[in-house]
């Protein structure tokens, strides 16, 4: 269905009719998974539910509910919690119920596929497989090998508070979502009232799920408005040519933009944009400056937008450093060349420090394995992202440097001349050269200079959700179980249980590899359970965290009572001692007898 969309939408259809796909018993089920494992959805809303409540219910109460919601609707109010910021203001965020986040969901995966048809390739905030990185590597791109070094930096102020839902509404028009009854609920859950605040006249509530998707629908037009400057103007002849590039073969425009440089006045640049934060790289200083005055005033013309003036300028990266995504860049002459040199940003670095300590005085005041655990997530958190900048290596020794008499202090008293380096610590900093090993509460700690250098990578823009070849690209190493039978599980739910019953139910099958639990042997329709390890009759529950997929001879072998039965499944089984002990670990559970040895 969504590479229907996808396929329709690139073709330029447009679309009377995507309520039915909104409110399809499939499209709802998967809007129930994919809210159930983002962390929000432990987040209440005004009437306290959360992902929790809306599970115990059945696949089919579940979409029943959607569909009468839908058919007259009437969003609940918006929970507003600010979250402060570091500059000292404070960020507004609205947490609908999850009700609503439900129905967000379920409106957000329709539309996708038709937006991400239309979308430019160089948008990179909010969007299926891409990330910060792929910006930022963009960014270096233009910067080092197209040698653009006129950056024109546009911080626009309160982009999410101040979005025209008029003005929305018609680019989802002109984008070809044309059902009225869709776009009718989309202005009224833009217009549903915060509590304590009232009703919205303007902006997309930060906190929404669907939010993302409308803030890129808003600023795709001034995307294209930019590319078709320059980098997406259409000649009347056609200069595109094809060759092999990185191992594929891609379009070259090289020819089109020498002819255009020497035929036109047309002004070089190049937009890379991450949500509201973008860039447009030029070629010299009158160009960026002109782009500049341009931008400021279709903003506000356009999209009714108004810039921070405090914050936008034109950087010249032969110069001047220019901040984006937690990085800072400029140029630098390297024999006859000039390359990018980065660094984590001011601000990154900080706030990186800051992580430490407050890491620290965990480990300090709970002494526990769990709080170095969480200690060496942030430094190896910090390492992957920040290890793009060229200059990392130093960035992180200046911050071991200014952290080190803290490390020393807090330490003091969780300190231990050895203890365990995990495996992963083993791998990961293999190549360290640095001190011996800190150890704090018999666990090594990840260490804080132990950074190296990784050149960014570029966004691959034929991987893509919504084809068959750019899924290949995107799950080319997690093909771990038979699509078949993920389908078949998907299909046919057990309609008696709860929706998070069945939708834990796929997901353990997937994580369990397709295999019994206690065997290890292949799944097999027809002979799959899924047991709950501490039975509902006794207070346990469909969480995924109390089910495990079994075989019948192995759920019947746990619940058994009788010694001639006990005995018949264990023959048939043949367990070892591995085996015999996770069984036995499952009969205490159901509050049955442990099984002294195999051949009792």
């Amino acid at each position: 269905m969504f590479d229907n969309l996808y396929k329709l939408s690139s073709d330029g259809k447009v679309f009377n009719s995507l309520y039915n796909l909104v409110v399809h018993p499939a499209n709802v089920k998967l809007a129930f998974r994919n809210i159930k494992k983002n962390r929000g959805s432990k987040t209440a809303g005004v009437n306290q539910n959360t992902i929790f409540e809306v599970g115990l219910r059945s696949p089919e109460t579940l979409v029943k509910y959607v569909k009468n919601r839908l058919e007259d609707y009437k969003p609940h109010k918006v929970r507003r919690k600010e979250i402060p910021k570091p500059n000292g203001g404070v960020r507004p965020l609205g947490i609908p119920t999850i009700e609503d986040r439900l129905i967000q969901q379920c409106l957000k995966q329709v539309l996708e596929p038709i937006c991400e048809a239309k979308f430019h390739k160089h948008s990179y905030g909010f969007r299926p497989n891409r990330g910060t990185l792929h910006a930022f590597s963009r960014a270096v791109t233009l910067a080092n090998k197209n040698k653009l070094h006129y950056v024109v930096d546009v911080d626009i102020k309160g982009f999410f508070d101040n979005v025209d839902h008029g003005k929305l509404l018609k680019q989802l028009w002109s984008l070809g979502i044309r059902d009225k009854r869709i776009l009718s609920i989309i202005s009224k859950l833009l217009k549903a009232e915060i509590k304590g605040v009232g009703k919205s006249t303007k902006g997309t509530p930060q906190g929404g799920i669907i939010s993302p998707l409308l803030s890129n629908v808003v600023l795709n037009e001034f995307d294209w408005w930019i590319s078709n400057q320059w980098e997406t103007f259409e000649t009347e002849r056609d200069y595109i040519r094809y060759r092999v590039i990185g191992s594929k073969m891609r379009k070259d425009q090289s020819l089109k933009y020498r002819e255009l440089k020497r035929t036109s006045k047309l002004k070089e640049m190049f937009i890379v944009r991450y949500a509201d934060d973008f860039k447009i790289f030029c070629r010299d200083h009158q160009t960026a400056f002109t782009v500049f005055e341009a931008v400021k005033k279709w903003l506000k013309e356009r999209l009714g937008l108004e810039i921070s003036h405090e914050k936008s300028k034109v950087v010249n990266l032969r110069k001047n450093y220019s901040e984006f995504l937690g990085f800072k860049f400029k140029v630098i002459p390297k024999g006859k060349k000039r390359v990018v040199k980065s660094h984590m940003s001011d601000k990154a670095k900080r706030k990186t420090v800051e992580q430490i300590k407050n890491k620290l005085e965990s480990i300090r005041r709970q002494s526990k394995k769990a709080e170095v655990t969480k200690f060496n997530s942030t430094i190896l958190g910090s390492h992957n992202y920040y290890r793009q900048a060229t200059e990392a290596v130093k960035d992180f020794s200046e911050i071991a440097y200014s952290v080190k008499r803290i490390l020393y202090n807090k330490l003091k008293k969780v300190k231990s001349k050895n203890g365990v380096v995990t495996k992963y610590h083993q791998i990961a900093y293999k190549d360290y050269l640095g001190k011996k090993k800190i150890f704090a509460c018999g666990l090594a700690l990840f260490p804080i200079d132990g950074v190296k250098h990784k050149k960014p990578i570029n966004f691959t823009q034929e991987k893509n959700s919504y084809t068959a070849e750019g899924r290949v690209l995107i799950h080319s190493n997690q093909e771990a179980v038979p699509p078949f039978m993920v389908h078949y599980l998907m299909e046919n739910p057990i309609k008696s249980e709860s929706m998070e019953y069945n939708d834990n139910r796929l997901s353990k099958y997937i994580a369990q590899l397709g295999k019994c639990g206690i065997m290890g042997s292949e799944l097999e329709i027809g002979n799959m359970e899924l047991h709950h390890k501490k039975p509902k009759s006794k207070g346990g529950t469909d969480s995924y965290q109390n089910l495990v997929f079994i075989t019948k001879d192995v759920h019947k072998l746990i619940h058994a009572v009788n010694d001639k039965t006990i005995k018949k499944y264990l023959s048939i089984l043949n367990l070892n001692e591995e085996k015999l002990s996770k069984v036995n670990d499952l009969r205490k559970r159901v509050g049955n007898c442990v099984i002294n040895n195999v051949t009792s």
